[in-house]
C-alpha cells in the first residue's frame, strides 16, 4: 500500500504519477474510507434501502449530532463512510444540482445524472494541484422508474450495485450479500438483509438506536425506518449473525 523509499517522492503531490502509474494520494484517500464505519445499501422490488451503524463510543455524545445518511432530494439519499466533513461538501453540491435541474428542466434529476455530477467533482480534485482528494466514499441511492444504488470512489469512479457496502466491513458484508441477495425481494426481506450485514460487522450487539436506516420507493419518497421496525428486523436476523472472537468478547464486556 505505502510507497517504497525509491518512489516516496511521488506521494507528495496529487498531480504526479509514480513510475508504475499510481496516484498515492488517491490510494491514501481510499484508506480513509476503509477506516470509516460501515454503510450498506440494498435494492428490492419496490425501492432501495440505505443503512449505517452509528454506534457511539461514549454516552456523552448526542445521537442526533451523528449524521451519516443525508437527504439529497425527495427521491435520492446518500450514505457516507470516511471523512464525514468531506461528504457534507459533496452533499451540498448534490443538493444544488438537484434544485438547478428542477428549475431548468421542470422535473426531478435522475439518480445516474446526479452520481455522474458528484463523481466529476471528485475526479477534479485528483487532477489539480493545491487540493487533495475527498476522503469519503458515498452510496447514492434513489428511485426514478426503477431503484438505483451507486458506489462512488475517491478517484471519481462509480459502479452500480444491486446490494453493496462501504467502510471497514465492506468485504465481509458483500461476501454475505453475494450468498443471500435475491432480486425482487420484498421490503421486509431487504431490510432484514441490510440489518444482517450491519450486525455481521458490528463490534457489539446492535440496538435500534445504533442504526440509521432509510427507504426510498417510487410511491413513498425518502423516509426513515422507525425504531419498532428496526427492532423487528434485529429479532429476525438474531440467529443468523456469525460471531467473530472480537464480537463475542465485546458482548461479554457489555
Amino acid at each position: 500500500m505505502y510507497p517504497s523509499a525509491a518512489s516516496a517522492a511521488y506521494d507528495r503531490a496529487i498531480t504526479v504519477f509514480s513510475p508504475d502509474g499510481r496516484l498515492f494520494q488517491v490510494e491514501y484517500a481510499r484508506e480513509a474510507v476503509k477506516r470509516g464505519t460501515t454503510a450498506v445499501g440494498v435494492t428490492y422490488k419496490d425501492g432501495v434501502i440505505l443503512g449505517v451503524d452509528k454506534s457511539l463510543l461514549t454516552p456523552l455524545v448526542s445521537p442526533k449530532s451523528i449524521e451519516k445518511i443525508f437527504k439529497i432530494d425527495d427521491h435520492i439519499g446518500v450514505a457516507t463512510s470516511g471523512l464525514v466533513a468531506d461528504a457534507r461538501r459533496l452533499v451540498e453540491e448534490g443538493r444544488l444540482k438537484c434544485q438547478r435541474n428542477k428549475l431548468v428542466y421542470g422535473e426531478p434529476i435522475s439518480v445516474t445524472t446526479l452520481t455522474k455530477h458528484v463523481c466529476d467533482i471528485k475526479q477534479a480534485y485528483t487532477q489539480y494541484g493545491g487540493a487533495r482528494p475527498f476522503g469519503t466514499a458515498l452510496l447514492i441511492a434513489g428511485v426514478n422508474n426503477t431503484a438505483h444504488l451507486y458506489e462512488t470512489d475517491p478517484s471519481g469512479a462509480f459502479t452500480e450495485y444491486y446490494a453493496g457496502a462501504i467502510g471497514m466491513g465492506k468485504r465481509d458484508v458483500e461476501k454475505m450479500f453475494e450468498e443471500k441477495y435475491k432480486k425482487d425481494m420484498s421490503r421486509t426481506e431487504a431490510l432484514d438483509l441490510a440489518i444482517l450485514g450491519l450486525s455481521q460487522v458490528s463490534q457489539g450487539k446492535l440496538k435500534p438506536e445504533d442504526l440509521d436506516v432509510i427507504v426510498i420507493e417510487k410511491e413513498n419518497e425518502f423516509k426513515r425506518v422507525p425504531k419498532q421496525e428496526l427492532q423487528k428486523a434485529l429479532d429476525n436476523v438474531a440467529g443468523q449473525v456469525k460471531k467473530t472472537p472480537q464480537k463475542e468478547k465485546k458482548e461479554k464486556e457489555e
